[in-house]
């Protein structure tokens, strides 16, 4: 997300190396100013029951209902979703297609020393800018690495792998890459279920660029080809490749 990176008050990886069974999401409650044709409260959860959420009946459903949640956060033209001069959002709205995909995402987590707290085993509340602040795409790609287990997030290893779990299982991926210099953006984007006309790019029968929906300096709903294996560009230190049912 834009220029910006996590604040020094967020745990690093290097802070708390081992996933604790005493960790809990960092919550904040949902906003009515928090919407898609808003660009306001991007650090909340939405209030619209008008968008579905992922009908976890099974891999059919599932893959379905992920179609239908990418039509209706539609990244290519709701305002939420638009970059400005300062930023882009593909946090923003891989944080909203987890929200609705029913999986843990964080937008915003624990400052370093309410994590300190909770780890202790106290009781902490989310509270934006005191105990949580927001959460950029570089910061959670160390989140994936310390936390994402905790949480349910599975480690991939390769893009045709996490694009195959997704197809069979209707289940939610992410790519999600770390900038090298320090407080530039990184990039995370969800690996989401082929459809008819939405396909991801093979070469002999592997998947070398998964089918994919992002925000970003572009936004697109869909996309595989157009933006190459993005997460091996030399402006990354780092990418991984996570799934979670």
């Amino acid at each position: 997300m834009g220029k910006h990176t996590i604040t020094e008050e967020i745990v690093s990886l290097e802070d708390n190396p081992i996933p604790n069974s005493l960790i809990k999401k960092a919550d904040l409650l949902p906003d009515p100013q928090s919407q898609l044709d808003s660009m306001k409260k991007k650090e909340r959860p939405m209030l619209d029951s008008s968008i579905p959420y992922r009908n976890l009946t099974d891999a059919a459903s599932k893959k379905e209902s992920i179609g239908l949640l990418i039509d209706k956060l539609d990244v290519e033209t709701n305002i939420r979703y638009q970059r400005t001069t300062e930023d882009t959002y593909c946090n923003v709205y891989s944080y909203d297609y987890c929200y609705y995909g029913k999986v843990y995402l964080p937008t915003v987590w624990w400052t370093k020393k309410a994590l300190e707290r909770i780890l202790q085993g106290q009781e902490e509340k989310a509270v934006f800018k005191q105990t949580v602040d927001r959460i950029y795409s570089s910061a959670l790609h160390d989140w994936f690495l310390e936390w994402g287990a905790s949480f349910g997030w599975e480690r991939m290893h390769t893009v045709d792998e996490i694009q195959n779990k997704v197809n069979t299982n209707g289940g939610i991926g992410l790519i999600c890459a770390k900038r090298k210099q320090k407080g530039l953006s990184g990039h995370i984007v969800p690996v989401v279920p082929e459809t008819e006309t939405n396909k991801a790019y093979r070469e002999n029968g592997v998947v070398v660029y998964p089918l994919q929906s992002q925000a970003g300096k572009l936004n697109y709903n869909y996309f595989s080809e157009v933006r190459k294996d993005w997460w091996n560009d030399e402006l990354y230190s780092s990418y991984v490749l996570y799934y979670h049912e």
